[in-house]
């Protein structure tokens, strides 16, 4: 038996690290990682050095190492209102379960998932229920929220649905209340490279498109965004990154000066540090950031999760030796970092 000075964290469908550096800038220790997405993971091992490819599914339960609490970013396509919204029928929407199989032996004190926000309205709330109901079986007391990135110093709309649940039922948790807002221009880079801009013929035609949609009633298509406002949410597919155009100075390319943001902006508007690297071609770059958990707010919500979790003693705690404990390879974010909590 040993005492122990920090809160140990697994991180499932961890993707490229937003939700691991949020809990890791508020203190915690990272004991193990998963995700088979063979991008995601080039990037999450070129920034945190240690994870686990394989798929959840095959993954014994008994060679994962202990640890305190579960943070998950689970598959969120099938909830989305783009695509087919299978939920949980679908392959990716079943692999929640995988989490409740990793739940039920492990116990963790508590778990942090997030996912989108249109999970609570999926096939009339069936859905959420029936993962809320899954969670409370396992003998967790459950909290949700849908929370906004641009609450936490990030100028993003990013509305996520995040829950939480812990073991001790005595526990009366309260989602952090974020205060602080920035505008766009704060998180623009001061030089573009021309690959960002569009080409003339490229806008044009998008501009075209923009109009056939605005004679139909529809408000669908590019925007240029306002540098003193926000950006839209940032999003995998393409057509999400011509919503958030902006309009600099002109190039030869586009005399407009119309480009869109790039992929060290898009890393800001997810307040992941300066120093975080993408060893991956530039489109799976903005699709990882679209798919990315905001650092800001999971920084937030793990430092009041933590309040909870007073320190406590393990037993033969034994890390896989595949796996030992990463140091924060990155100094923290300048990035959305100063949250009010209530």
């Amino acid at each position: 038996m040993s005492k122990r000075n920090t809160i140990t964290i697994g991180d499932f469908f961890a993707g490229i690290g937003g939700l691991r550096l949020g809990f890791q800038q508020s203190g915690y220790k990272i004991v193990y990682s998963n995700d088979n997405g063979k991008r995601s993971c080039e990037t999450y091992r070129a920034n945190f050095r240690d994870i686990d490819e394989r798929d959840i599914r095959e993954v014994d339960v008994d060679v994962i190492p202990n640890f305190d609490v579960l943070i998950a970013g689970f598959p969120c396509q099938p909830f989305s209102v783009i695509g087919k919204r299978k939920g949980l029928k679908d392959d990716r929407g079943k692999l929640f379960f995988e989490l409740v199989r990793i739940l039920a032996v492990k116990k963790p004190r508590a778990i942090l998932l997030e996912n989108v926000r249109h999970l609570i309205k999926h096939d009339g709330g069936k859905s959420f229920e029936r993962i809320k109901q899954s969670l409370e079986l396992l003998g967790y007391k459950v909290f949700w929220q849908i929370l906004s990135s641009a609450d936490f110093g990030v100028p993003q709309r990013r509305e996520r649905l995040y829950i939480a649940g812990f073991l001790d039922h005595g526990v009366d948790f309260k989602f952090p209340i974020g205060k602080k807002t920035t505008k766009l221009k704060d998180i623009l880079e001061h030089r573009a490279n021309e690959q960002f801009y569009l080409s003339e013929k490229y806008y044009k035609g998008l501009l075209a498109h923009k109009k056939r949609h605005a004679k139909q009633g529809s408000g669908f298509g590019c925007e240029i965004l306002d540098p003193n406002g926000m950006s839209h949410t940032l999003v995998a597919g393409n057509m999400g990154r011509e919503r958030n155009l902006i309009r600099d100075v002109p190039v030869p390319k586009n005399r407009w000066g119309v480009r869109r943001l790039t992929v060290k902006e898009c890393a800001r508007l997810q307040g992941f540090p300066e120093s975080f690297e993408f060893p991956v071609p530039m489109t799976a770059a903005y699709e990882q950031l679209g798919n990315a958990v905001t650092v800001a707010v999971s920084k937030a919500i793990a430092a009041k999760i933590k309040k909870l979790l007073p320190q406590s003693v393990i037993v033969n705690n034994k890390l896989s030796p595949q796996f030992s404990p990463s140091p924060l390879k990155h100094p923290v974010s300048t990035i959305g970092q100063e949250t009010s909590s209530a």
